[in-house]
């Protein structure tokens, strides 16, 4: 029930921001998704450099 309850919360905040303020919204989610990959992209690097070095 909680878990439903704060998906509902979630989707109408979301919804919410879309209708308010689309452009800071897809500025956030453009900024999240590059950290991401960066983020990504460096755990990768430092998985492949720990299995070299075994």
């Amino acid at each position: 029930m909680v878990k439903k309850l704060l998906l509902v919360v979630v989707v109408l905040f979301l919804g919410f921001w879309m209708f308010t303020d689309p452009h800071g919204l897809a500025h956030a989610t453009k900024s999240s998704a590059g950290q991401t990959w960066d983020l990504s992209t460096q755990m990768f690097t430092a998985l492949i450099k720990f299995l070299h070095a075994l």
